[in-house]
């Protein structure tokens, strides 16, 4: 087991919320990653794990019982757990979600680093046969009125649900190799590929590669999104802003890749709901919070498709 040598405070705000959140991350003895809802009397852990996830429509990874107690918003702070080689933590939290800080990993893995980590090998989880969730097969779940709001959406904006995610055998490491498509000018055709050995140089690579890139959303859809209940806390500090016509930043952008550069730490995050250090080649074509739910759960399903070691 990882776990830190100190706790760990971090403030600030919800982005979906725009609520003031507490975050306390603490050392463990017991493995595994588990929230605790502080605000919430007599509330259980909540084990941030692929069998837990509640909710992913919100554009983020939910853990626990939307009705119920639950935390929003996890994976960038789970990418980070995983990098520093944390896997035992209890995280009491005073809201419903994750602070954004500055929108991407960083400011986690620095907190993390500088209190220092007790590290031991993460359990590694072989990838032995391939599995690929779809869009297609996310599509089939929603109700009728949703399915032809999002083809609907679709049409007017020139985007297609055709995305997956692909799980398959590896030698060495997770391989991830991230593709978007966008109707967006600013973001268009992006691949970046980055490899984890559980080495210092892939650590290195993703703190000077990866770990600062920023979530994104277009300016225009703001006020959509605050109306219904999701964006509040967004602002020019903590996502990156497509202008209008989609061919430019509001704000500046860290690399002309930055968009897909933050896909890379969103499935780092959700991978590390299997509990371990996923071993295989994890190919995300538009891929999203849901569909790397759905391949773990594949991936899962059948004792044949992995090894735990």
């Amino acid at each position: 087991m990882g776990t830190l040598k100190k706790q760990v405070k971090i403030k600030g705000k919800g982005i979906h919320s725009g609520l003031p959140v507490n975050m306390t991350v603490k050392p463990s003895k017991k493995h595994g990653i588990f929230f605790h809802r502080i605000d919430i009397p007599d509330s259980e852990l909540i084990p941030a794990t692929f069998d837990n996830v509640g909710d992913t429509k919100m554009r983020n990874t939910t853990i626990g019982n939307p009705k119920c107690a639950h935390v929003q918003t996890i994976e960038h702070l789970m990418a980070a757990l995983f990098m520093a080689g944390i896997d035992s933590a209890i995280i009491e939290i005073d809201g419903k979600e994750t602070p954004i800080l500055d929108g991407s990993a960083a400011k986690f893995y620095d907190a993390f680093v500088k209190v220092g980590v007790e590290q031991s090998n993460l359990k590694k989880i072989v990838v032995k046969k391939e599995v690929i969730a779809k869009a297609s097969e996310l599509l089939k779940e929603l109700p009728l009125s949703a399915r032809i709001k999002l083809w609907f959406y679709n049409l007017v904006s020139g985007r297609k649900s055709n995305g997956f995610v692909k799980l398959s055998p590896a030698e060495k490491g997770l391989e991830i190799t991230a593709t978007l498509i966008y109707p967006e000018k600013i973001i268009g055709n992006q691949t970046f590929s980055y490899k984890f050995n559980d080495d210092k140089k892939s650590v290195q690579k993703f703190v000077k590669e990866i770990s600062k890139a920023r979530t994104f959303g277009k300016y225009s859809e703001w006020e959509y999104l605050k109306a219904r209940g999701m964006g509040r806390g967004a602002d020019e500090t903590n996502v990156i802003a497509l202008n209008d016509k989609g061919d430019g930043t509001i704000n500046a952008t860290l690399w002309p890749d930055e968009f897909v550069r933050h896909k890379i730490i969103d499935a780092i995050g959700d991978m590390f709901t299997s509990g371990g250090f996923v071993v295989g080649k994890l190919e995300s074509f538009k891929g999203s919070h849901a569909l790397n739910n759905l391949v773990l759960k594949k991936l899962f399903s059948d004792k044949d498709n992995y090894d735990i070691i």
